[in-house]
């Protein structure tokens, strides 16, 4: 059974584990309340060793969590929509007995673009609206002392809140006052689809997984031992190194012959294990005084993870740079895993307009899906061949080639270029379109 943190004020705690019980049994949630939304910090470090994944009740306590070290991969927040905002008018205007024309508001910025677009109608619609964006970081007093200065200045009728805390405070004060919280449809639909996100990792967490390691020119190295012992005590110590590494992902070991052995196990522990397979591959390049490259596939069956494995492998011959690269059922492709220099891309492509054009360039698909994940990933606006050829372990003189038939079936254009120190020609600057 997977363990949920649910993690906000007390009153939205309580509404969320009340809703997610009703939709999913098989799943506990914890409740974590926080009294001031700075706490939620706190709170992940101290107690993630305790639970699965996290449950936020807004966009704020999630934005805190994701400055910890804690995976983003755990973490999702009740999604608001534009509704909590009108369910706020609509209840003051009722009460009220008119319709609101003077309001603040506080927000915080989100990636959501619906309550900026939903601030941007009330503005039209009101006489005065005076807004307030603040960071995850602020002082609900600073908060309270915006609506509640407004009010005794009669600028307001009304002040709509993020924080419960300042709700409760404008409340006591008399000050007309709604605290914006997820509805019921909002916290059903987010517990629904992360529980079915959680579910999906336990399927992916299971997949078959094989590892398949070679020590390079392991035929000369068996040359270079003048005595027929030595190579075998040399081939026990490796398969010791093995046992270790196979102890430690619960998985078996098959020897391959010649320098090369392929461990199977789950995908979720091979990749709970990377750096200690890494340990493991330096230790054995120490030994054997010969690199040791792997190749890491996974599957939903042991031919197709094996397929996938080998693939990887055969691809660190084909850069020497790479020590481990790692193929996934999806067909996304990570070089160097678990290094600084990781790059993520895939070996497939979907758009036929795409296709269509890198079959007419003679470009393979692998090929454009690298560049264009290098290029993302190092944030670059434009780059020279020499970029690419100094990132990608290849000639100036192929990634030159490469750009050339880029440009020749528009998938990237001359954008520029960039003067010498030296004499000689300008080094021209390219950009993917």
């Amino acid at each position: 059974m997977y363990k949920i943190g649910v993690v906000g004020p007390a009153k939205s705690v309580e509404r969320i584990i009340a809703l997610a019980r009703e939709i999913e049994q098989d799943m506990e949630f914890i409740p974590y309340i926080y009294e001031v939304a700075t706490e939620t910090k706190h709170l992940v470090e101290t107690y993630n060793q305790d639970v699965d994944f996290w449950l936020f009740s807004g966009y704020i306590p999630y934005k805190l969590a994701s400055q910890t070290n804690v995976s983003k991969d755990k973490l999702t927040h009740i999604i608001f929509s534009e509704a909590a905002i009108y369910r706020g008018f609509l209840e003051q205007s009722y009460q009220q007995k008119k319709f609101i024309e003077n309001v603040s508001i506080d927000i915080i910025p989100s990636p959501s673009q619906m309550a900026s677009e939903s601030l941007a109608e009330i503005q039209h619609n009101v006489h005065h609206m005076y807004l307030k964006e603040f960071d995850v970081a602020v002082n609900p007093q600073e908060l309270f002392d915006f609506h509640y200065d407004l009010w005794q200045a009669g600028k307001i009728d009304f002040a709509i809140t993020c924080y419960p805390s300042v709700d409760e405070e404008l409340k006591k004060r008399g000050v007309p006052s709604y605290w914006v919280s997820p509805t019921k449809t909002e916290i059903y639909h987010t517990v629904q689809l992360f529980t079915e996100k959680i579910k999906t990792s336990y399927y992916k967490e299971t997949q078959i997984g094989a590892v398949m390691l070679e020590i390079k020119d392991f035929d000369s190295l068996k040359e270079r031992m003048k005595k027929g012992y030595r190579i075998q005590y040399l081939e026990l110590r490796i398969k010791e190194n093995l046992l270790q590494l196979c102890e430690q992902i619960d998985g078996s070991l098959i020897e391959e012959g010649n320098g090369k052995y392929t461990i199977f196990s789950t995908r979720g522990a091979i990749e709970g294990q990377i750096q200690f397979l890494q340990e493991k591959m330096y230790q054995l390049s120490i030994e054997m005084e010969a690199k040791v490259t792997a190749g890491i596939g996974f599957a939903q069956t042991v031919f197709n993870a094996e397929l996938h494995a080998h693939r990887g492998l055969r691809q660190t011959k084909e850069n020497e740079a790479v020590d481990i690269v790692m193929i996934q059922d999806d067909g996304t492709i990570i070089e160097s895993v678990g290094n600084v220099e990781e790059l993520t891309y895939s070996y497939r492509a979907e758009d036929p307009f795409i296709l269509e054009k890198l079959k007419k360039g003679n470009i393979s698909v692998k090929t454009y899906m690298k560049i264009y994940a290098l290029v993302q990933k190092m944030h670059w606006k434009h780059f020279t061949t020499k970029d690419l050829a100094t990132q990608l372990q290849m000639s100036e003189r192929n990634a030159q080639r490469i750009v050339a038939d880029l440009c020749g079936v528009d998938l990237a254009r001359i954008c520029g270029e960039e003067l010498q120190h030296t004499r000689g020609r300008p080094i021209k600057m390219y950009q993917l379109v």
